[in-house]
């Protein structure tokens, strides 16, 4: 099942790039790194109209593309080039599902957020030359990942976005996702990374689907049955309908690679525990979006992270859809969005 879920019928057209040993923060080695990724539009003759959008949990560029790209929409192909990357784990790049043993499944080597982006940028830099980019933004995971850009990299990027996520996560962002966690691996099947089949583990990733919905979407969602304009008529139609088979193709390991991402990601690394220090190495001109109803990522935690970022501004967005308006089910959420980069990137 995971196989043909992680497939350029479901997920493509995407590219990958071969990075060749890549050497991990962790000290481990990544034999033979492949970097899936989908591109839109051209890139000018100058270089200077790349956007960087790399992709959230359980995400791909499939979805990243379906939410947010389009004639019209602020990530317009005729406009700029845009770079759609896929997370390693995520299944399409280099992951637990698809790498062969013996360091495929439990034995794929642990990843940091940084790791994504020192790989993404050898992609922009070695496959399309491009030394500055026009943008990098990202939702959730993808909005960790667009902080460790701008500070790891200060000087690669003109604007940086990060949408419903923060640089360094809080203790209680990092307990909410180790439910996540313990969610998959108690299922009996789990093995210990080592089952079989991925579908075995579906009563886990039910458990998890359920966390995460009533932890991701806002209470208005259920109370006032939002879910209903998508066709769903109960609570539990929807979380089945909606959130489980969202999740029950996925492979466990790689989801549970993810989730160790998202729960450790610290730009703070870089800087000795400082986060104010690494926050302040930031020069891209910067929007912080969060959104008011956001379970995972709360608007006073995106705040005070943003104050610590020079000259940056922040830009509220509501929906009754909380963190997974970021799927792009939310038209009023769509709109503003659009709004607000289009602000920036005419900055």
């Amino acid at each position: 099942m995971t196989e043909a879920y992680y497939s350029q019928k479901i997920h493509g057209p995407f590219e990958t790039q071969e990075l060749g040993d890549f050497d991990l923060l962790s000290g481990e080695t990544i034999r033979g790194l492949n970097i899936a990724y989908a591109t839109f539009g051209k890139l000018s003759p100058a270089r200077d109209n790349a956007v960087l959008f790399p992709n959230w949990y359980s995400g791909s560029s499939k979805i990243l593309e379906l939410a947010y790209v389009g004639a019209g929409r602020a990530l317009d192909p005729e406009k700029y080039f845009i770079i759609l990357a896929n997370q390693i784990g995520a299944g399409l790049s280099s992951s637990p599902s698809n790498t062969p043993s013996p360091f495929g499944a439990a034995r794929f080597p642990k990843v940091e957020i940084a790791d994504d982006v020192r790989a993404q940028h050898r992609l922009v830099t070695e496959k399309f030359g491009i030394e500055r980019l026009a943008l990098v933004l990202g939702g959730s995971m993808g909005a960790q990942q667009t902080y460790e850009w701008a500070v790891r990299f200060p000087d690669a990027l003109r604007r940086a976005a990060p949408i419903a996520g923060l640089a360094r996560g809080t203790p209680h962002n990092r307990l909410l996702v180790q439910t996540f966690i313990d969610a998959i691996a108690s299922d009996p099947a789990f093995e210990d990374g080592w089952y079989e089949r991925a579908a075995h583990l579906h009563r886990g990733l039910r458990r998890h689907a359920r966390v995460f919905a009533a932890s991701g979407f806002s209470p208005a969602l259920f109370n006032r049955r939002g879910f209903a304009e998508l066709g769903f008529s109960t609570t539990d139609d929807f979380v089945t309908g909606f959130v489980e088979n969202h999740f029950l193709p996925q492979d466990p390991n790689n989801l549970l690679l993810l989730l160790a991402k998202w729960r450790d990601a610290d730009v703070s690394r870089s800087a000795n525990g400082d986060l104010a220090a690494a926050l302040g190495r930031i020069r891209a001109k910067t929007f912080v979006i969060a959104i008011e109803e956001d379970g995972f990522f709360p608007l006073a935690d995106i705040e005070a992270e943003q104050r610590l970022v020079p000259g940056s501004e922040l830009r509220r967005v509501s929906s009754p859809w909380g963190h997974l308006a970021l799927f792009g089910t939310d038209g009023a959420y769509n709109a503003a969005i659009d709004r607000h980069l289009n602000e920036l990137l005419a900055a």
